[in-house]
């Protein structure tokens, strides 16, 4: 996984830069000190200036976040390992045996840091294998001290590629925070805009009718718990979401029952979270709404609760829905099936399926 620009491994492969081009200097020094000593010197001469090239070349590859793909990855341990492979050839395997540095020296851990901070630990882990496989290879004889940098690279890889996973996953908690604060701000600003317009018509609506008889007192009176409604949900998106106890969704469900409503539901509790089931409630509400405007009110809920999942059905008498007609009201501006309900189920990561049944219209005779 690659971070986006200005993320938090930036400074990683900023710093991976700085190593590759600090090691090749101690390469250079190396290299001039024991030029006497090198079986072909010339041939010495020009794997540096190879490996000067590729260092250039990584620099600029790494530094763009498209670039960190596995064909710089894969082309930067290839030419690592080629260079340290090459050694024996170059330097000379009497020379190596008195003591002779290899060419790669600490050169050799650039693709080991950099398998390490684009892939975690395994990846880092992985390349450290490979390049010391190859030097090793290149020695006549292995003794202890031939394992001191095997253990020094595979410790690099484990290190640097577990700070790298440690700076993706603090930036992505970041990222949620900061979009967590930006919708909470929306829906404080949404709140006060309900408040200072729906809630006080809806209040001024429950004050003029509540003396009034007949429709108009029932008006009032459904202008009243409507208002309360929206007050409580109006504090309940305003709070701070930590409030994730479970609840029976039963119970939520549950007001909704009377003569005209059916409520079917298991004998044991159907847990979810508050704010979960506080919304599958909403859509469901919405969803008996529509059948009490439409459908003549008529209707049956099915609650199955199957561990992994839960479903919630609502059957009810209506003539059914003409084909387009949800589009048509989605157009017209009418959300009720659009957002109070096929948009809460979605955002909770559920599914809405609406089958309708049109029946024929009766036949004259």
């Amino acid at each position: 996984m690659s971070s986006p620009p200005g993320g938090f491994e930036v400074p990683l492969w900023r710093a991976l830069a700085v190593f590759r081009v600090a090691s090749l200097a101690y390469v250079c020094a190396l290299s001039v000190r024991d030029a006497d000593r090198y079986a072909r010197p010339y041939a010495a001469g020009a794997l540096v200036l190879v490996m000067i090239a590729w260092t250039a070349a990584t620099a600029v590859g790494y530094a763009r976040p498209a670039w960190r793909r596995w064909p710089l990855l894969l082309a930067d341990l290839g030419v690592v390992m080629a260079i340290v492979l090459a050694t024996p050839w170059v330097v000379g395997r009497a020379a190596l045996a008195s003591g002779v540095p290899t060419l790669g020296v600490a050169w050799m851990a650039g693709p080991v840091l950099a398998w390490a901070v684009s892939g975690g630990r395994r990846r880092g882990t992985v390349a450290a294998l490979l390049v010391a496989g190859a030097d090793l290879a290149t020695r006549e004889r292995i003794s202890q001290s031939s394992f001191t940098g095997v253990i020094l690279m595979l410790l690099a890889g484990v290190v640097v590629g577990h700070v790298a996973r440690l700076a993706v996953a603090a930036e992505e908690r970041l990222q949620r925070a900061v979009e967590l604060e930006a919708a909470t701000r929306e829906r404080e600003r949404l709140a006060r805009d309900i408040h200072d317009s729906v809630l006080q018509v809806l209040a001024l609506v429950q004050r003029r009718g509540a003396d009034l008889p007949g429709e108009a007192g029932d008006l009032a009176r459904l202008a009243g718990e409507q208002e309360a409604a929206l007050r409580a949900l109006i504090a309940g998106t305003t709070s701070d979401g930590s409030d994730a106890d479970a609840v029976d969704l039963r119970s939520l469900l549950g007001r909704y029952a009377s003569s005209a409503v059916s409520l079917s539901a298991p004998a044991t509790p159907v847990s979810l979270p508050r704010q979960v089931a506080g919304e599958l409630a909403a859509a469901t509400g919405a969803a008996l709404d529509n059948v009490g405007r439409h459908a003549g009110g008529r209707a049956w809920v099915l609650i199955e609760d199957e561990g992994t999942t839960v479903t919630v059905s609502i059957r009810d008498e209506g003539p059914g829905i003409p084909a387009g007609r949800l589009a048509e009201a989605a157009e017209q501006g009418r959300l009720g099936v659009t957002q109070s309900i096929r948009g809460r189920v979605t955002d909770l990561g559920g599914t809405v399926r609406i089958i309708s049944c049109r029946r024929p219209a009766p036949r004259s005779s």
